[in-house]
């Protein structure tokens, strides 16, 4: 089925939406890699990062090149929840109700520093991001597909600030940490911006996205593969049972069911941005830090050693070695089958 698809879409599709990106975004390779890796995956995405790396012209970029709808969404601490999923409006002259539909039906949704709004704000994406529908009295309306929700934080100027409940970051797919570019880059970056701008061009439509979605699911895993996942999640919620019981004191509560599920999902996405129908573990292994990070919930004793996620996973990963390189033909056998 994949082969078919490839071979009716454009074999190349992936790098095409890629090589029109970066076209306007200079750098950023994990990050817009991650990017497509949640689009495919039709997951979610938390970004972090400080202001002025493109986290906006990304997202932005991308809708231009799939002929997507973009919508931005500043969360201030004056929102409320029908500012984001609509509301009802009374009108006048027929005297009936009309329902007016909210930022968050667009394929392509920025929540620009979610923190600065309140829980009851926040939680207003929990329906849209798990169910791809929004409730309006009593009326339930379907999201625009393929839909994903990129959201944004500042991690300076925590003054304000309103920490997002558990319930939704676990729905978020990744935690991205966006960083610097370096010195090239960033002269690349003043030059384009002080230049002429770049065009982008259209090069795929929303339907050709669903259909390399469909493709994307039917990507074969191993078994292997996603005992490793369980075997990860596994050893943040319980490190004392499984060789390491010095970082029990460092995590509060581990992984929930959802990061072998995004991490296995993950893995197909990214295994087929790379032009296999089989994912490897290499896959796996490349997506862990950014499916996990933002499921520790760490002790008060790891912030008193300023201990990050990232370091916790690292050392995880150590004791929890990847399952070895399958054989390329047995994989393919198994992916046929």
């Amino acid at each position: 089925m994949i082969e078919s698809l490839r071979a009716r879409l454009d074999a190349q599709l992936p790098e095409r939406i890629l090589y029109e990106v970066k076209k306007v975004v200079v750098g950023q390779d994990h990050f817009l890699e991650r990017v497509l890796v949640a689009i495919l995956a039709q997951g979610h995405l938390l970004v972090e990062g400080v202001p002025g790396l493109a986290k906006t012209l990304t997202v932005k970029t991308l809708a231009r090149t799939i002929r997507g709808t973009f919508k931005r969404i500043q969360f201030t601490p004056d929102l409320v929840p029908a500012d984001l999923t609509g509301t009802r409006i009374f009108n006048q002259k027929t005297g009936d109700f009309a329902t007016s539909l909210g930022p968050v039906f667009a394929n392509l949704l920025l929540a620009d520093e979610i923190n600065r709004a309140p829980a009851k704000v926040q939680s207003a994406l929990l329906e849209v991001m798990q169910e791809y529908q929004v409730t309006i009295a009593g009326e339930t309306h379907k999201v625009p597909t393929p839909f994903l929700v990129m959201a944004t934080q500042n991690p300076i100027e925590s003054e304000g600030t309103y920490p997002l409940p558990e319930a939704q970051v676990d729905r978020f797919m990744m935690k991205v940490v966006v960083g610097y570019p370096t010195e090239e880059e960033e002269f690349v970056i003043v030059d384009r911006v002080t230049g002429t701008p770049g065009q982008v061009a259209p090069v795929a439509t929303t339907e050709q996205l669903a259909e390399l979605q469909q493709a994307c699911r039917a990507v074969y895993v191993d078994p292997s593969c996603i005992q490793y996942a369980v075997r990860l999640a596994a050893v943040t919620r319980f490190p004392d049972r499984h060789g390491l019981p010095e970082l029990a004191k460092y995590v509060t509560f581990g992984a929930s069911p959802r990061a072998p599920i995004h991490l296995i999902e993950g893995a197909r996405a990214l295994a087929f941005l790379r032009g296999r129908d089989y994912a490897l573990p290499e896959d796996v292994t490349d997506l862990v830090p950014d499916v996990f990070r933002h499921r520790l919930v760490l002790s008060y004793e790891a912030l008193a050693e300023s201990l990050t996620p990232d370091e916790l996973i690292r050392r995880i990963m150590q004791k929890v070695p990847a399952p070895e390189k399958p054989l390329d033909t047995h994989v393919r056998v198994a992916a046929a089958g």
